[in-house]
């Protein structure tokens, strides 16, 4: 079979360890395989780097598996063409020996060309997403919290909500916070409000009276 890279490598990833496979020009062979494993933390995966330089490897492919190859391909862009692999094509590829270890057999599939890599978007691509994904989960989280504690004020038969648009605004924030740490005077309660809510009061007063208990505080 034609071999497309003379050198290349194969990545199995775990979580803890990476088990490595080296294909290169043979002396007195077509090719020479060298197998190592390198932990995860990130001197570990410098010295993968370094010994992937010294075996002069262009191209290096590994699963996509769950989240644990993104850190190694960050390391690794830059100085190898990289390849991130379906491990469901990968098992797909016939031929394999039972006794080949993952990362051999990756490396094998990667000398002739029988490998598909996934899209992987530029680095600042990436980060934009990740960012945008990580806002995403912010607002949702928050919009979780809110319902909680919309739900906690109604055990309590706090109407806050009923007069107050946003309760955790200026004046719904002072007032939870009075609430939490012992005020339950309604009277008193409804003075924290701020802006427009001042001329509520009256109205803040009725919806602030309800039976807070430690609980619900907490």
């Amino acid at each position: 079979m034609e071999v497309i890279y003379t050198h290349c490598a194969g990545l199995d990833i775990h979580k803890k360890t990476v088990v490595v496979c080296c294909m290169t020009p043979g002396t007195k062979r077509a090719k020479e395989t060298e197998i190592r494993t390198f932990g995860t933390m990130t001197a570990d995966l410098l010295a993968l780097s370094d010994w992937l330089l010294s075996k002069q490897i262009s191209h290096v492919a590994m699963e996509s598996t769950g989240e644990f190859w993104k850190p190694i391909y960050n390391l690794l862009e830059g100085n190898f063409e990289l390849l991130v692999v379906n491990a469901r094509h990968i098992k797909t590829v016939p031929g394999r020996k039972t006794d080949v270890k993952d990362a051999e057999w990756i490396a094998e599939l990667l000398r002739h060309g029988l490998l598909r890599g996934s899209f992987i978007p530029p680095q600042g691509q990436r980060d934009l997403r990740d960012l945008t994904r990580q806002r995403t989960n912010l607002v949702r989280d928050r919009a979780t919290m809110v319902n909680r504690l919309q739900k906690v004020l109604e055990w309590a038969n706090i109407k806050l909500s009923s007069v107050a648009s946003d309760v955790t605004g200026v004046s719904g924030r002072a007032m939870l916070e009075a609430i939490v740490a012992g005020q339950a005077d309604p009277a008193l309660l409804k003075e924290l409000a701020k802006g427009r809510l001042r001329g509520k009061r009256d109205a803040l007063e009725q919806a602030l009276t309800g039976v807070v208990r430690d609980h619900h505080r907490f």
